[in-house]
């Protein structure tokens, strides 16, 4: 028996928990709260159909039963039946048998509570905040029977109801977005519609179909970000999720009546190796996931979650708060820095607006040594700083920067000393994990912990560095030894990254954290919620660096999207345009041969880093819209993108024309803007609600900055 336990505006969203008073599931549903009126009644029976009504019984074959808000599994239950084991761990016995007890509603949060017949109890949590366009959303499990109990799966989310605006189960209307992931190639959107999914609705609900995507290890973005959006394309609806936790995570599209349920959280027994025993009293609590409901497209559903963003990285040192522009010697030096390199560099990048030098790896080669499986004991190198790390960070003091430095600092390469200091790393079979000639150090032994404190909060302070950029550049796997499960050894790892990042925090305020996730493909909210920005690439010289930039906009804020410019001195004006405008849909980082540039190169990159500091209002605060004619390569780009981004006084046009690039193009500008700089190859001239751009010819870069009239 299906009825409405509770039903709210918040914001312009209606939150909608269904209850169905037989079997004590409660569900959680979103509508966009202007189109409440555009619902409809959802058939409750399938009886009707010719090819039901041939089936004996009286059984009512229901349409569209609540589907529980919350999604777990406890050893010793049942296991999904229709078909699913294997597939997804969703509506087990241990679903069943918990019924809802009590629901509290407070001024910022909702908090449902449910138990079952031994005490256990869950709590299921949904949070915003005034004039948030997003709802948080966990799940706590509270072991109050008498004895251990051990889950092996606990979703953080569900979301069910998907479509309101459709009685039946919504034939060819239903499409999916997700981003995929790899390195040096981030990013890239793919929708396909719930039937080439192959995730129809049985025609009798006695199968379930899941599409469970996610991944194991400690590179969250390694394959799929952690993200998924449903879209009814009629009433022009999207409901989506992302969420926060850089170990290994899964999200589930499932399906096995009418209608179509989201549901995402750690990565479950089947999928990510992992269980976990609680005593009597002990209880888990599940990552944030953030949902969101919005009568628009993918952009406006992507602008509302990555706005969640924002209250985290507000918190970030003062000086990060105007968006300035970071050199990195990275493409310079090649892992081969040095105190006479870095001081050359200073010199020619003084008074030129950028406020961070970066000192980037190989700082503590020894011999033979490389930066790659070098690093570990991390004891700056006598041959390449003879006076030390301290008088280089004071010698770009000097000049007028902050100094940053690299570090890798949450594994240990096999050149080290480091590498052999016994079982502080993470195991697997009692043996060191060890990836690529890295192994991996376990944050939660104290030892580990004080020496990474020493070494790199010590270090840091010890020699006046502003700056910390931290690489990492392998994944730990499916998970290390633990006695409930390798899975959970993982996820207690995660819980020691974080800590050791609020480490560093605690003890150095104003320091500026670069989280380097071109390596560790770390592009999620909870490692950006843990520092000022992140590196979006690897893709340092590549001519898809615009196309990575413009799709990450999607996931994360831009203020926090670390992009790079490498600018080499036979780069031509053209070459640097484009390197310098991709710059504008992000963070700008420069590196590469800087210090060697021609003059009027020289003067065109100052150009550029000026006018980045008029548009950072912009970048910091506007919502974009991209626009573009592509061919599906990225590594060989046909056609031209545009990215247009506004805000209330200001608007930024970046453009990028590929190979085979049409001589003018047309991009959709509101009216009311004027053109008060460019910089780079081609020109643009609003027309109406249009602004006409020519290109500057293949594999060329424009940006255009506009004020209100």
């Amino acid at each position: 028996m299906r009825e409405i336990l509770f039903s709210r505006i918040i914001g312009d969203t209606l939150v909608r928990y269904p209850l169905d008073s037989v079997s004590g599931m409660v569900g959680l549903e979103l509508i966009p709260a202007s189109l409440t009126g555009e619902t409809v009644p959802a058939r409750e029976s399938l009886r009707g159909e010719a090819f039901m009504d041939v089936l004996p019984g009286d059984d009512p074959w229901p349409a569209r039963p609540v589907e529980s808000l919350l999604q777990l599994k406890l050893v010793g239950d049942s296991y999904p039946g229709a078909f699913a084991q294997g597939h997804t761990m969703r509506n087990s016995g241990s679903v069943a048998a918990f019924r809802y007890e009590s629901q509290e509603v407070r001024e910022n949060a909702i908090i449902t509570r449910l138990s079952r017949a031994d005490g256990c109890r869950a709590e299921h949590r949904l949070a915003w905040s005034s004039g948030d366009g997003a709802f948080t959303v966990n799940t706590v499990f509270i072991n109050g029977s008498g004895g251990p109990v051990t889950l092996e799966m606990l979703a953080s989310f569900s979301l069910g109801g998907i479509t309101p605006f459709h009685e039946a189960d919504a034939e060819g209307r239903l499409k999916v977005h997700r981003f995929r992931s790899v390195w040096s190639a981030e990013g890239r959107h793919e929708c396909r519609s719930i039937e080439e999914l192959h995730l129809e609705r049985s025609w009798s609900g006695a199968g379930a179909f899941s599409e469970r995507f996610g991944q194991l290890g400690t590179m969250p973005v390694r394959r799929w970000f952690p993200f998924v959006a449903v879209e009814d394309t009629v009433p022009g609806v999207i409901w989506g999720a992302q969420l926060a936790w850089a170990g290994s995570w899964q999200m589930e599209i499932f399906r096995q009546h009418d209608d179509v349920c989201l549901s995402g959280g750690l990565a479950d027994r089947e999928l990510g190796h992992w269980m976990k025993t609680l005593q009597p009293g002990e209880s888990l609590t599940s990552p944030i996931a953030t949902l969101a409901c919005v009568h628009g497209d993918l952009d406006a559903l992507c602008d509302r979650l990555t706005a969640m963003q924002d209250a985290a990285v507000n918190l970030q040192p003062e000086v990060e708060q105007d968006l300035p522009v970071i050199f990195n010697e990275w493409c310079t030096t090649w892992g081969d820095p040095s105190h006479e390199k870095l001081s050359a560099l200073a010199d020619r990048l003084e008074g030129s607006g950028v406020r961070y030098l970066v000192i980037d790896a190989g700082w503590y080669k020894q011999g033979d040594a490389d930066w790659s499986s070098g690093h570990g004991d991390w004891i700056p190198s006598e041959q390449l700083f003879p006076n030390g790390l301290a008088a280089a960070a004071q010698a770009i003091r000097e000049r007028g920067f902050i100094p940053g430095l690299w570090f890798e600092m949450e594994t240990v390469g096999s050149q080290s000393t480091a590498f052999f200091l016994g079982k502080h790393f993470l195991m697997r079979d009692d043996i060191p994990v060890t990836v690529r000639e890295r192994r991996f150090w376990d944050l939660n032994d104290p030892a580990a912990v004080d020496y990474l404190t020493d070494k790199v909060i010590g270090l840091l302070e010890r020699c006046g560095f502003g700056y910390l950029k931290v690489d990492y550049n392998e994944t730990a796997g499916l998970g290390c030894d633990h006695p409930d499960s390798q899975g959970e050894g993982l996820r207690l790892q995660i819980e020691g990254t974080y800590r050791f990042f609020q480490r560093i925090r605690q003890r150095l305020p104003h320091l500026v954290i670069e989280n380097c996730s071109s390596g560790g493909h770390r592009l999620e909210p909870s490692m950006l919620a843990l520092t000022a920005m992140s590196s979006f690439s690897d893709a340092h010289e590549l001519v898809e660096i615009p196309l990575i930039a413009a799709n990450l906009q999607r996931l994360l804020l831009p203020r926090q999207n670390q992009i790079w410019a490498v600018l080499h001195p036979h780069d031509s004006l053209q070459r640097l345009a484009y390197s310098l405008a991709a710059t504008f849909l992000g963070r700008m980082c420069l590196s590469g041969g800087i210090e060697k540039l021609p003059e009027a190169s020289w003067r065109f990159v100052r150009e550029a880093i000026a006018l980045y500091a008029k548009a950072a209002p912009v970048i910091k605060y506007g919502r974009s819209r991209k626009f573009c004619e592509m061919s599906e390569s990225w590594r060989h780009p046909k056609g031209w993108q545009a990215v247009v981004r506004t805000s209330a006084d200001q608007a930024l046009v970046v453009f990028h024309a590929f190979a085979e690039a049409p001589s003018e193009i047309s991009i959709p500008l509101s009216e009311g803007w004027k053109v008060i700089e460019t910089l780079g190859h081609g020109s643009a001239v609003a027309a109406g609600d249009q602004l006409m751009v020519r290109t500057g010819g293949d594999f060329s870069g424009a940006v255009f900055l506009f004020k209100r009239r």
